[in-house]
């Protein structure tokens, strides 16, 4: 199971469609090109601001569990909350271009349309890890739990010890890492970076 596939379960892949007016499987093939950057941020977060525990407290400042119920709910999301959450895990609005850039030339998918997707996937994953997290107790539950949401597959799923980033990140790195060739975000920072010098 990946991130879309439990997202798609859960109805988020749906209710994006109904609100962009794009056929599910449209929605589909954006959140399985879009999703890895949006975790490579979150990997990139829990790297630079306390491991899994610094992660979880983002999230639920950003809004928690609520952020999913928002885009699943019956109204118009609001995408200002997503925003914030790219601002936290991108940095600048030139990542989130970049990304939706690259999405397009991987999906021929209209742009504009990722880039009205990304915050409402930043939205939903991190919901769901906030919802997930908060589970367990201590941090264990977000650890564990993105181990098992991606690193599943690859038997790990450990509980994050409480140092840094060593063995903490054991299953949360490997579940955000999904392709195994190191951060997707690195190669788009590389780009845009490119693009300002």
């Amino acid at each position: 199971m990946n991130l879309t596939d439990i997202l798609a379960q859960a109805g988020g892949i749906e209710s994006i469609a109904k609100e962009l007016g794009i056929p599910p499987a449209m929605a589909k093939q954006g959140a399985d090109a879009l999703l890895p950057a949006i975790l490579g941020g979150f990997k990139k977060q829990a790297q630079s601001g306390g491991g899994v525990e610094g992660l979880g407290g983002l999230l639920g400042q950003l809004g928690g569990g609520g952020l999913l119920d928002s885009v699943l709910g019956s109204q118009p999301t609001e995408v200002s909350q997503g925003n914030d959450v790219l601002g936290q895990i991108f940095g600048s609005k030139d990542v989130s271009r970049t990304v939706a850039g690259q999405a397009a030339a991987q999906t021929g998918i209209d742009s504009g349309i990722l880039k009205q997707m990304l915050p409402m996937l930043a939205m939903m994953a991190a919901g769901y890890m906030a919802k997930q997290g908060g589970q367990g107790g201590e941090s264990g539950g977000l650890g564990g739990m993105l181990g098992n949401v991606l690193g599943g597959a690859m038997g790990g799923g450990a509980a994050p010890s409480a140092g840094g980033l060593g063995g903490s990140l054991g299953g949360l790195g490997k579940m955000l890492d999904m392709d195994g060739d190191g951060n997707p975000l690195d190669d788009i920072m590389g780009m845009v970076n490119k693009m300002r010098g």
